[in-house]
């Protein structure tokens, strides 16, 4: 986790992705998993979009009952789809599961975000030959923001470190 004063895990990512360092600066929480694949960008984002086990729709059940808990709405339960490479936009202000496109350019990187009542969240993938990297960038926009982040940060581990070793796998569970 990043707060302020600490160095940000993102430091070696943010050499020539001005918008990262941004998007860093200032941020909650940061974290970082690396995968090793040898997939295209494009490739890499739909394994990661595409993967949804059944636990993970059982977690955003559970997450339903808790965001009222805290005053906040769910609006339903995100379905993952099936999407291919020539699927993916790189253009900013398109969707990507439920988050929009903030910045991206081919094969280099892909940043995009989600802002709710009480946080907002940067998903940022970094693709070095053979390596990808995934980024989850927090701010919390009011008190609910750290109730929730720190209640869900074990499952968000879980499910972030899931979905990038399945998209280099290019496993797709139901």
């Amino acid at each position: 986790m990043t707060r302020t004063g600490q160095a940000s895990p993102l430091h070696p990512l943010t050499a020539g992705l001005p918008r990262l360092r941004a998007l860093a600066e200032g941020a909650d929480h940061v974290d970082v998993k690396t995968v090793e694949g040898d997939l295209t960008l494009r490739e890499f984002l739909c394994g990661l979009a595409s993967w949804e086990p059944g636990w993970v729709r059982f977690l955003y059940r559970v997450r339903a009952v808790f965001v009222r808990l805290l005053g906040m709405r769910q609006e339903g339960i995100p379905s993952a789809r099936v999407i291919r490479p020539e699927d993916v936009s790189f253009t900013p202000g398109d969707s990507m599961m439920f988050f929009t496109v903030a910045d991206a350019e081919e094969d280099h990187y892909f940043v995009a975000g989600v802002t709710e009542s009480h946080l907002t969240a940067h998903l940022a993938v970094v693709a070095e030959p053979g390596r990808f990297h995934v980024a989850t960038i927090v701010k919390y926009n009011r008190w609910t923001g750290p109730v929730y982040f720190n209640v869900i940060r074990p499952f968000h581990h879980l499910v972030v470190g899931g979905m990038a070793r399945a998209a280099v796998r290019g496993a797709r569970p139901s």
